[in-house]
């Protein structure tokens, strides 16, 4: 996992503090990239359909890239909120084996690195709407992401170093449940080079010769540690990397699909559709469209 870390580069998208009320009411929100909140006063609710966790004053919390979650309150809620896209030259995440929604209790330190990151960034709210349907475009993100390249080197850092620490606090074993430690070796090796070669053929009769095993002990092994079959896993990877393209870059269809290891342009559209519920098109027009 250390290796996975240091692979990985985040930019800063959003920062603010905002005091909210009923209208901030999302359903279903699948974003590529990650969200961290501070509470402070009122209260609120993340939930799906895998968990509801209320949100309290006094409490850290974060929605993993790709964790689909919808946002409530009631009546009022004030939060500073961070919002970062992770990148990374393999295209792996550092949460990958994590999309759950995230609780730990907020310290004084976590309240000092978002007021300082608001003071090294104070314009980066989202001041034309709080809907992800509006922000979550990618001409908005893009021109979110350009800013950090206008910011001095020294600022540039210091936000990379606030990022770390504030996702570290989301790595204790408590927090962080499926890691590399939890998974049997053979597995998280397994897991590791899919995701660092999606583009090549991956077969679990290829994977399962890699690991010296059978392929049927090899996939049930694979299953009982990460509650899918090896090819089912592929798939999901694959459309998950499909999908952070699609909505972050301007690259075709069929550079997406080989850069996913999908053999054909109906076939990538066929597999996601079936996962998402739209093809490719589809997707890639709602994310890109203002």
């Amino acid at each position: 996992m250390k290796k996975t870390v240091l692979k990985a580069t985040f930019s800063l998208l959003n920062v603010d503090y905002v005091q909210l009320n009923k209208d901030w009411n999302y359903k279903n929100v699948t974003s590529t990239f990650y969200r961290i909140y501070l509470i402070d006063g009122g209260s609120g609710i993340l939930y799906n359909p895998g968990s509801t966790c209320p949100l309290e004053k006094g409490f850290l919390y974060m929605v993993p890239s790709f964790t689909t979650c919808n946002y409530y309150c009631a009546e009022y809620l004030s939060q500073y909120y961070l919002s970062i896209m992770e990148d990374s030259t393999d295209g792996t995440s550092l949460f990958s084996s994590n999309r759950r929604i995230l609780k730990v209790p907020a310290t004084a330190a976590d309240l000092q690195h978002f007021k300082r990151i608001l003071e090294l960034h104070p314009d980066r709210g989202l001041k034309r709407s709080n809907d992800p349907k509006v922000y979550e475009k990618y001409p908005v993100l893009q021109s979110f992401r350009e800013l950090n390249n206008y910011v001095p080197i020294a600022a540039y850092v210091e936000t990379q170093g606030i990022i770390l620490q504030l996702l570290s606090r989301f790595l204790t074993p408590d927090c962080f449940q499926a890691t590399e430690e939890a998974i049997h070796s053979k597995i998280s090796d397994a897991i590791n080079y899919i995701q660092t070669n999606l583009h090549k053929p991956l077969t679990v009769a290829h994977l399962a010769k890699r690991a010296n095993q059978n392929p049927d002990y090899f996939s049930r092994l694979f299953h009982e540690n990460t509650g899918e079959r090896p090819l089912t896993y592929i798939q999901l990877t694959r459309v998950e990397r499909a999908r952070f393209l699609l909505a972050n870059t301007n690259q075709s269809l069929a550079e997406i699909a080989a850069a996913t290891g999908f053999e054909t342009l109906s076939y990538f559209s066929r597999i996601f559709k079936t996962i998402t519920g739209q093809t490719p098109s589809e997707y890639k027009r709602d994310k890109q469209l203002i």
